[in-house]
């Protein structure tokens, strides 16, 4: 009897009551980073009273979830829309406080067994299933499409067209990939923390876990350097509330991408109309062409030379995370060893971040064929990486960096049982 007592205070410690807490953190934490981001963005003046629902559909989004956008302007007129986009700013924020709750009882633990991990991810996943089945069941709205007062308005007042625009998700696609985000999440977090794992996964943290916890440091340090870089525009040029916006909604997409584009990545994309990029005007006047472009540090510079610093970011960085991932190692595996596991780690999370930052959203509108589907109205943007080539370039930053870091690490010492104990 005895015997069993930890183990069921160990489960007592970590079951509904902290399952809900965990799911109810997470979602009031992305809701209030969503409302701010929308609040300095203006969507407080959006009519309808659609500020709520906007702000649910945000971190729906933020989830992988899928809201749908829909129109509708009558039989003789013709409506077009789609938005692709993560509001990687709330992903991130939900992310660290559900692998923070998550991880919060198994901290002083030293043995957690496949079926009590289990149990918990799964009391957690259910109750984040009940929570995004409600916001996407409140992210819905329509809104009036104002025509203007030019022909193409006289046009609509003339056959009464009301264009209309709104957006709905999909439930079904939004639970599932709510799931897997949740799952990506919490695989993530036992991956980087020095929880417990089973038995049969020990074998594969001395080789992964250095590597995972190095990655998501690297991808940290980024956002942490955008976010002083945000704080000193914001205080210095002006635009403050437009620079929140973009640091509370989408700051990791700007940053994430600029780290992609400082190891060489090429992006494909365009801006069209007169809706941009919530980004820098660098970006929008590079996209702003009549076919695609090329977005990377050749075609920066040739706007502003500043951006080779990106590389040299990346070095720095890299270099760094090469060497955590060296001292957080054992000191039996060989450089060569660390190479190949910062190359395959620095791949997958390059591919994460193409995958992540992917941009598309459009708009039109015709009425009786004149404005070919929007005229001033219409817009167009969307960003895409080179994806193979963005992952060859991974992998040799990541052979170069990571012989160098375990090189660094060894020569100082800190790689885990380098320096022998004293004599007892």
């Amino acid at each position: 009897m005895t015997a069993r007592t930890p183990s069921r205070q160990a489960v007592a410690r970590h079951g509904w009551a902290e399952a809900l807490l965990t799911v109810l953190a997470a979602l009031i934490a992305m809701g209030v980073v969503s409302a701010l981001g929308l609040w300095a963005a203006g969507a407080t003046d959006l009519p309808g009273g659609a500020f709520p629902r906007v702000t649910a559909a945000t971190v729906v989004m933020a989830v992988g979830g899928s809201v749908e956008l829909s129109g509708d302007a009558g039989g003789i007129a013709g409506t077009d829309a789609g938005l692709t986009v993560l509001p990687l700013s709330v992903a991130l924020t939900g992310a660290l406080v559900v692998a923070a709750g998550f991880l919060w009882p198994l901290r002083h633990r030293a043995v957690a067994g496949a079926a009590e991990l289990a149990g918990w991810a799964g009391r957690i996943a259910v109750l984040w299933l009940l929570g995004v089945l409600a916001l996407a069941l409140a992210a819905r709205q329509t809104f009036v499409i104002d025509l203007g007062d030019d022909t193409l308005g006289e046009i609509g007042d003339l056959f009464g067209i009301r264009p209309e625009v709104g957006f709905t998700t999909n439930v079904g696609l939004t639970l599932l990939f709510g799931l897997l985000w949740l799952a990506g999440v919490l695989v993530l977090a036992l991956l980087v923390s020095r929880a417990p794992l089973p038995a049969r996964l020990l074998q594969f943290q001395e080789s992964v876990r250095p590597a995972a916890y190095a990655m998501v440091a690297l991808l940290l340090a980024w956002v942490a350097l955008g976010v002083v870089i945000g704080l000193v525009v914001a205080a210095t040029r002006g635009h403050a509330a437009e620079t929140f916006a973009l640091i509370l909604l989408g700051l990791p997409n700007l940053v994430w991408l600029a780290f992609t584009i400082g190891l060489g990545t090429t992006w494909n994309g365009r801006v069209e109309g007169p809706f941009g990029l919530p980004m820098p005007q660098l970006l929008d006047d590079v996209l702003r062409v009549p076919d695609i472009a090329e977005l990377n540090l050749g075609t920066l510079s040739e706007h502003d030379g500043r951006v080779w610093w990106l590389l040299v970011a990346d070095a720095v960085l890299l270099l760094a995370a090469a060497f955590l991932m060296a001292s957080r190692s054992p000191a039996r595996i060989r450089p060569w060893q660390h190479a190949v596991h910062m190359a395959v780690a620095l791949a997958l999370t390059v591919l994460m971040v193409c995958l992540v930052c992917r941009l598309s959203a459009h708009y039109g509108l015709s009425v009786l064929g004149i404005g070919d589907l929007g005229g001033g109205l219409a817009g167009d943007v969307f960003l895409r990486p080179r994806l193979w080539s963005a992952l060859g370039l991974a992998l040799l930053w990541g052979l170069v960096t990571g012989f160098l870091g375990a090189l660094l690490a060894g020569a100082l010492g800190r790689r885990r049982g380098a320096v022998p104990a004293g004599p007892q």
